[in-house]
């Protein structure tokens, strides 16, 4: 395996309630073309097809190795960065990037270290949705013509592709990586230490449990978006238990 293929091995492509199968059929195209080979189905309508083969051409070994969840935490598990495609506003803004600002800090952070990430494309007819939207570290806009926005599924995956391989042909090109002596902590346990800092949340009367308001919305956002590693993220779960131990006193 090329070191670039070896990279681009740690990227997932996430497709979640694809609804026709020609789209995941021209999505494994689209991404065996640049190198990438984890395809995930979060419940797809219809999966296996003949017709996502027939749209496959010469990636069907994609297709036979893609794998099938039942939710989109179950995919994304083990990825230290997850990445969302969006088209919509939010009423609690989230970091927002194009392909090409976000494909070079996906690169960045496998090659320093050696971290899986999710990038992850929702429903044809509506995207993906606000809760599934909150597990991620930032969302990526491809800015299209205004007056036609409207891009197929494997269009988008197939430009995201894109801008991956080239980005890390440029870094391998010019050097770029650096060592991070600690694994970035993995979604779960970012998801864990949200829900431990929630809990003391609750517990010291910080806020109105019946109208949380955007309060947790904006704390998945710090959190997620932060880039802690392993260590840190234990820092601040053993702060958490610490306080939760002195207020029982």
């Amino acid at each position: 395996m090329s070191e670039v293929n070896s990279i681009l091995s740690k990227v997932n492509i996430v497709l979640v309630g694809t609804t026709h199968p020609g789209n995941i059929g021209a999505t494994a195209r689209a991404i065996k073309n640049m190198g990438i080979t984890n395809l995930y189905l979060v419940s797809p309508k219809d999966f296996p097809h003949e017709t996502a083969y027939y749209r496959a051409k010469a990636a069907n070994d994609i297709l036979d190795s893609a794998i099938i969840f039942s939710s989109l935490e179950g995919a994304i598990e083990g990825s230290s960065m997850v990445v969302g495609t969006s088209a919509r506003n939010r009423k609690v803004p989230w970091p927002l990037k194009t392909p090409r600002e976000s494909s070079h800090e996906i690169i960045s952070l496998i090659k320093s270290a050696d971290s899986k990430v999710s990038v992850v494309f929702g429903r044809e007819d509506r995207g993906l949705t606000n809760e599934e939207l909150s597990l991620c570290s930032h969302h990526v806009f491809i800015p299209t013509d205004p007056d036609y926005s409207s891009l197929n599924i494997s269009q988008a995956v197939q430009v995201m592709a894109y801008e991956l391989r080239m980005t890390l042909l440029e870094h391998l090109e010019e050097n770029l990586s650096q060592e991070w002596d600690v694994p970035l902590a993995e979604t779960q346990e970012l998801t864990n230490l949200i829900n431990h800092f929630d809990q003391i949340m609750k517990e010291v009367d910080f806020y109105d449990q019946e109208n949380p308001r955007q309060l947790l919305t904006r704390v998945k956002r710090f959190f997620r978006r932060s880039g802690i590693d392993r260590m840190e993220s234990n820092i601040f779960r053993g702060l958490f238990s610490a306080i939760q131990k002195k207020l029982k006193q």
